[in-house]
């Protein structure tokens, strides 16, 4: 069950993309061949929406092998230049990453990152999560994070307001 899990967090992450946004500095929509940088996405962010696309409400259990999607409402991302990261909970559960933009032309921009733990170096993690740039500006920004229903795509949706 664990496996299925992590290989449809996977196929999620690949499949993550930017919703197109309004015309701000920095914006990116999945319509756009520009790559992100990984300027835009450092800073102190907060998951202000979940929503679910092709899906039905509460049919994705756990993500990110940590909590169910709606836990994460409220939740801070803080994300530095180095790709050095942390998000935390409402519940005050943290969990360090390490994190990068993966820009890749077949399967569009995304965002990755992997879970390190005590002792880990992130060279060495070889499993991760990588969510679809649905949007970005300096001040918001849409994740999609990918789930296989069938022959079908569904997609967890993450909305961010950007705090610093």
């Amino acid at each position: 069950m664990k496996k299925i899990f992590q290989t449809s967090l996977a196929i999620l992450a690949l499949t993550f993309v930017f919703s197109a946004c309004s015309s701000t500095k920095n914006t990116m929509s999945s319509s756009s061949a520009a790559k992100v940088s990984r300027g835009s996405f450092v800073g102190t962010w907060t998951i202000t929406n979940v929503t679910y696309d092709g899906l039905v409400s509460n049919a994705v259990q756990n993500v990110f092998d940590q909590a169910a999607p709606n836990d994460f409402i409220g939740s801070t991302w803080k994300l530095t230049n180095s790709g050095n990261g942390i998000y935390t909970l409402t519940n005050g559960t943290s969990q360090t990453i390490f994190w990068s933009v993966y820009n890749d032309g077949g399967m569009g921009t995304q965002f990755q990152f992997k879970k390190l733990y005590e002792g880990d170096k992130a060279k060495n993690v070889e499993e991760g999560y990588r969510l679809n740039i649905s949007s970005i500006n300096d001040n918001t920004m849409v994740l999609k994070s990918p789930v296989s229903i069938g022959n079908n795509t569904g997609y967890v949706v993450y909305s961010f307001t950007k705090a610093q």
